[in-house]
Formats: C-alpha cells, structure tokens, sequence
C-alpha cells in the first residue's frame, strides 16, 4: 500500500498502490474503550436486524419493504400503493434525519450504525482474525505460497464466509417477501421455489463479493454518503479528528526517546508510531486530516490512547472534535444551521405523525363504469353502474360490508350479495347500481357521499360522480 505523506494523500486513495492497483488493507485488530462500546451498539443492532422481519405488532411485520407487490411496514404500520405519498415524507425525513445528523456528528452513523461496517468490522473481520490471525500474520500469510497451512485457512475461511452471506441473504429476503412467506419456501424445500432459490443464491453472491472481496471499497467508491459528507460538514461539525496543534508543535512529530520531555524540545505529542494507520480499516493517515474514506470508526482514537499512555503524555490528540474546536478551542454550539434542519424535520414530522391519525384502516374507490351512460328506470328513478374496490390495510378481517347512499336518498345493490366480506390485508372488488330518484339531482353531473359500514360501524366515506338527464337540474 502506498504511504500517505502531507504532498499525497489528496492525490489518491489509501488502497490504491503506485501502479494504480488494489492495495489489500490489512488493518491491525483494534482494542481500547471506543471498539468496546462499538461493540456493543453493533451486537444490538445486529439482534435487531436478524429479528425484526420476525416480530409482529398488531399481525403486522415490523419492517418489510416488499417492493414487488408495492406493500411496505415502517415499524408496524402497513403502507399500500395508495398510501405512497406518506412512505415518501418517510423518505424526506430519513433523508433530513441523515442531512442534520452529518451537519453535527460527520460520518457517525458510518462507523456506528451503517450495516456495511457493521458486518465488515464487528462480523467478517472478527472471523479473519480469528482463522488468519492480526496484521502481520495476515501479510506472511498473504505472501506465503500455497502450502498446506493456507489452503486451509483459505479454504475454511471462504466457506464460513458462504454460510454466514447466505443466513444474511435470507434475512435480506425476509425484508422483501414477508417473514411468513419465507418460512413457507423454507418448510416446502427449495425444489417447490426454484426461482425463490436462485434470487436467494444471487444474493448471497453480492453479499459475500462485498465483504469477501471488495470490501472497504464499498465504503470508499460506492457509498454516496462519503460525497455527501464533503458538501455538508463545516468548521463546526464533530468528527474523528486529530490535533494538529497539539501533535505538531513547534518542530513537528517526532519518534519518542527514553526519558524525553517534550514541552522543552518544541516536539510535537505525536511520536510518529503510525499506529493509526495501521488499524485504519480503510487505509487512511487521520493526521494528514479529515477525509472522505474515513468512516469515524474510533479505531484510531483507541490506538493513539495506548500509546499516548505507554509514553506518559495526555490521551485526547485523536479524538472527537470539530475544526473550531481545535484551531479556536471553542465549544461545540447549535449553530442557526443545525436549528434550520432541525426546525425542517420537525414539520415534516408533525405533518407525517397527522396524516397517520387521519389515516383509514381501509381505502374505497368506486367510479363509474367507463362508456356507460345512467338508465332511466320505473318512477323517475336514474340508475348508474359502479366498480368498486375495497382495500383492508389491517390484518383482521372486516365482515358484514354493505354500502349506504349518505348524500341523496336513493338505493345502493351490488351485483353479487348486499353483505361481504374483507379480509385482513385482502382486497374485495364488484359491481353496484346507485339508483337516485330524478328529483334529488341538481344537474346532469351530481356528486354523491357513500358510506362503507361493517355492521353498524361507518368504517370510511367516499365520493363518486352520478349522471342524470339535463331536464331535471
């Protein structure tokens, strides 16, 4: 791997070789407080995301984004196509949420939350240390030829690599099809979903060429969210930062003699021992600054700490800190930029949380069917044909359907039966006669209210277009 020096760095990435080829990264295995609470946040969340397509609130899976059939549940609440207004204020929102939270914090949820470092790090990584052992034993392994001891070690671990992408694809899949839907392909054996199969092997495929091979690249080519930090954070922003200050001094780094006092000398706190770059797992010098391919995983922080305090000088030269924080030593304050976001994602919060209490557990549309004209029947009475479709967003099923003319006295018939029944998530379509008498109507085009009603309950309202002949307006 190249080295990254002050005149470089900007020039190309830390993956790359001087011949314009992938240099491996072979990070040292990290340790120290900030790995340990990473840790952590990453066992919960991976609990969280093997469990969740599983849990159920109210029979509906708690996050299922089947795009398929357009149907999506956010934390329980079921989304169907005609509710597709509220999943994009969804969206406008997490992308505010993501906007806001770069502003403050850079690349935390990179680090912290992203699933892609997540598995790389706290699953992937750990494994390889594991079978292949820390940096230096991954590079002798690397150049060692292929000898029994490595085929082994490759074999074993490409194999554990397998099984663990093809559990996550199946979580994965769980996501797209339902949980429920998944454990029924699962019961019946793969021959009875050999399509079902092939999309679960595709998967695992993609799953284990990330982070088998391409790996940081992910984070450090593909993912827009290193873009997007570059044009977001300011002076202000809190990210893995060091103190250039503090580590350059007078005379610059320096390596670190026996019995040295430092303050004397005009020699910077940093020893230059470039264990920050060795545990980097993208590759990075955090002292040449902040960086697009840093993902603030602490990793550097933690290793500078050790030796910091193997050398008795003051722990705190990588940390978390923003640009004025070091330059000005100023504290870290609610800019008018934060509050402008802030503000933003609050309304829009406020509007999604009313439009969910004003939502309805079911939708009605009923129009006329095209190219028919109304009928005049016995008594001056106008009949008109309708089609009609019910959607039950709930998972219990509505019986005892029936319809109720709301805005004009008149009579509803359906094709079939007077009563129905929907249900749960299910949908009910047919065929009814709104039959109004010619002297309700005020025009040749009136609008008529239609109750839905399960048993006595008024369950949704709905409107629709009713023709009648001009002489009676």
């Amino acid at each position: 791997m190249a080295e990254q020096g002050q005149d470089n760095f900007r020039d190309t990435i830390g993956t790359l070789n001087e011949e314009g080829k992938r240099a491996w990264v072979y990070p040292k295995k990290p340790k120290g407080k900030w790995y340990e609470y990473r840790k952590y946040v990453s066992y919960a969340l991976l609990i969280f995301l093997f469990f969740a397509p599983f849990i159920k609130i109210n029979g509906n899976q708690f996050l299922m984004f089947n795009v398929l059939e357009r149907r999506f549940n956010i934390f329980g609440f079921p989304f169907w196509p005609q509710d597709f207004h509220l999943f994009v204020i969804i969206m406008i929102i997490g992308v505010v949420f993501v906007i806001l939270f770069t502003v403050a914090f850079g690349r935390f949820f990179c680090g912290w939350i992203c699933p892609q470092t997540i598995f790389m790090e706290m699953v992937f990584r750990r494994i390889e240390y594991w079978i292949d052992g820390d940096r230096g034993k991954q590079i002798r392994l690397k150049k060692m030829p292929w000898n029994v001891e490595k085929i082994r070690k490759r074999v074993f671990k490409w194999l554990v690599f397998f099984i663990i992408s093809f559990l996550i694809a199946n979580v994965f899949l769980a996501y797209l099809i339902g949980s429920d839907q998944l454990m029924r392909y699962i019961i019946d054996g793969p021959s009875r979903h050999v399509n079902t199969l092939i999309s679960l092997l595709i998967f695992t495929g993609v799953f284990y060429f990330v982070f088998a091979w391409f790996r940081e690249q992910v984070c450090i080519i593909a993912c827009p969210y290193g873009r997007l930090q570059g044009v977001l954070l300011d002076n202000k922003s809190i990210v893995v930062a060091y103190d250039h200050k503090r580590g350059e001094k007078e005379v610059g780094r320096a390596k670190f003699k026996k019995n040295e006092d430092r303050s004397t000398t005009g020699k910077g706190d940093c020893i230059d021992c470039f264990q920050c770059v060795h545990v980097c797992p993208t590759g990075i010098d955090i002292r040449n600054g902040t960086q697009l391919e840093c993902v603030n995983c602490t990793a550097c922080i933690d290793a500078c700490d050790h030796m910091m305090e193997s050398v008795n000088l003051q722990k705190g030269l990588i940390r978390y800190a923003s640009e004025d924080n070091i330059r000005k030593e100023e504290k870290s304050k609610f800019s008018p930029r934060l509050k402008g976001y802030t503000v933003v994602l609050a309304i829009l919060m406020a509007i999604l949380t009313g439009m969910l209490f004003l939502r309805n557990d079911i939708e009605a549309n009923i129009l006329r069917l095209p190219g028919q004209l109304y009928e005049r029947k016995a008594d001056n009475v106008i009949s008109n044909v309708y089609t009609f479709k019910l959607i039950n967003k709930t998972v219990d099923d509505i019986d005892n359907v029936h319809f109720k003319l709301l805005s004009h006295k008149g009579d509803i018939k359906l094709v079939s039966h007077d009563n129905f029944k929907v249900d749960g998530q299910g949908l009910a379509e047919g065929t009814l006669f709104i039959e109004v008498n010619a002297h309700e109507l005020e025009g040749d085009k009136d609008r008529v209210e239609i109750g839905i009603y399960s048993g006595e309950d008024l369950i949704e309202t709905t409107t629709t277009a009713f023709l009648g002949p001009r002489s009676y307006k």
